[in-house]
């Protein structure tokens, strides 16, 4: 089974990250969108409202599984018998930035490989901080979201 992980903090999910994941769907048999925890991050949305947003995002896919974890990527994804990591470029910054992890993902994960999709051009300036740069600014951030986690991030910011 060819198992890749899609890792982040989705903080919050973009219309980018989903298409990543949707247009990689007929290159694995699965695919485990991974929210991690990266402690160098303050989030502005709560880890369950970010779990909220995903599995929102996907309900309509079996193929797609929403997950959380704590530890290194690596590990994640050799607890999970993946042998792929899915990251989605938008830039030549994220180039250089997602080549140097994935050089040090294939060395601590055993030759576990890294596999990049440009991004659509129409969601190449869409990024999880421009969001909450929006949200913050009292802006309608949701317009940037999928669909169908749209109304649960309005409903998340009048919270705030």
């Amino acid at each position: 089974m060819k198992i890749a992980v899609f890792p982040g903090s989705f903080d919050p999910i973009t219309k980018g990250h989903e298409d990543i994941v949707r247009r990689a769907l007929p290159l694995f048999d699965k695919i485990i969108v991974a929210l991690g925890t990266n402690s160098t991050k303050s989030y502005y949305f709560s880890e369950e409202e970010r779990l909220s947003f995903l599995k929102a995002s996907f309900v309509d896919d079996p193929k797609v599984e929403i997950d959380r974890f704590p530890q290194l990527t690596v590990d994640y994804c050799k607890e999970k018998g993946a042998d792929f990591i899915l990251r989605g470029l938008r830039n030549s910054n994220d180039f250089n930035y997602e080549v140097s992890i994935a050089m040090l993902n294939r060395d601590l994960g055993d030759g576990l490989e890294t596999i990049f999709l440009l991004t659509a051009p129409e969601y190449s300036y869409y990024s999880s901080t421009v969001v909450r740069e929006i949200l913050k600014g009292n802006g309608d951030g949701a317009l940037f979201v999928p669909d169908n986690c749209q109304q649960l991030l309005r409903d998340a910011q009048d919270k705030r």
